[in-house]
C-alpha cells in the first residue's frame, strides 16, 4: 500500500470536481425518479388495466435489467433511433428511470399504508378521489416514505459511478484517471472513497433519526 499524503492534497480539487458531477447526476436523477415513482405508484393502484399493465411492465423490465445496460441503451442505442442525449443527460435519465421503478413501489406501499378511513372521511366531506389523494393521503404517505426515499438517494449516489461507462468524469472515473496518470493506485481510490463516505454516512444517520421519530410518532 502506497498512500501518499502529498499526492492526496494535490488531487483533492480534481476529486471534488468529480464529486460535484456525481452529486449533480444524483440530484437530477433523484428528482426524475421521484416524479416517475409517484406517477407510476399511483397508476399501479388504479383499477384500470390501461394504467396497471404498462406500469407493471415498466417496473418488471427495469427492475429485471442491470442499470449499466440501461445506461448503454440510452447513450449508445437510442441515437440509432434518432434520439440523442448528451453524457450528463443520458446519465441522469438512466438513473431516474431505473430508480423510478423502485421508488414507485415505495410510493405504492406508502399510500396503501394509510388507513382506508382517511380517504372515506375525505370523500364524505365532499372531496373527490383525486382531492383526497392529494390533500389527505399523500401528505401522510410522504412522511412515512421519507426514510426509504433517503436510502434510495444514498444508493443512487453510489450507483452514479456506473455512468463512467459513457466517459463522464464523475468521482470514480476521476479517481481512475488520476490513478493511471500518477502511477499510484491507492491514493486516488482512497480519496474517492473518503468523498463518498463524507456524504453517505451523514445521510444514512439521518435516515436512522427519521425512522426513530416516525416510530415515536405512530
Amino acid at each position: 500500500m502506497d498512500f501518499r499524503f502529498d499526492l492526496f492534497w494535490e488531487i483533492l480539487p480534481q476529486l471534488w470536481k468529480g464529486m460535484q458531477m456525481s452529486l449533480l447526476l444524483t440530484f437530477l436523477g433523484m428528482a426524475l425518479a421521484v416524479v416517475i415513482g409517484l406517477v407510476v405508484g399511483i397508476a399501479r393502484l388504479s383499477k384500470s388495466p390501461f394504467l396497471t399493465w404498462p406500469t407493471n411492465i415498466y417496473v418488471e423490465v427495469v427492475r429485471g435489467t442491470p442499470l449499466m445496460l440501461q445506461i448503454l441503451v440510452i447513450y449508445y442505442a437510442l441515437p440509432h433511433l434518432g434520439i440523442n442525449f448528451g453524457q450528463v443527460t443520458s446519465g441522469f435519465i438512466a438513473l431516474g428511470i431505473c430508480y423510478g421503478a423502485y421508488i414507485s413501489e415505495i410510493f405504492r406501499a406508502g399510500i396503501q399504508s394509510i388507513e382506508r378511513g382517511q380517504g372515506e372521511a375525505a370523500r364524505s366531506l365532499g372531496m373527490t378521489g383525486a382531492q383526497a389523494l392529494l390533500y389527505i393521503i399523500l401528505p401522510q404517505a410522504v412522511r412515512r416514505i421519507l426514510p426509504p426515499l433517503t436510502n434510495e438517494f444514498v444508493a443512487m449516489l453510489k450507483d452514479s459511478s456506473l455512468v463512467a461507462i459513457v466517459a463522464l468524469f464523475e468521482l470514480t472515473t476521476t479517481a481512475r484517471y488520476i490513478s493511471s496518470s500518477s502511477g499510484n493506485v491507492f491514493t486516488p481510490y482512497i480519496g474517492a472513497a473518503l468523498f463518498y463516505l463524507v456524504f453517505t454516512i451523514p445521510i444514512s444517520r439521518l435516515v436512522i433519526v427519521m425512522e426513530a421519530k416516525l416510530r415515536a410518532g405512530l
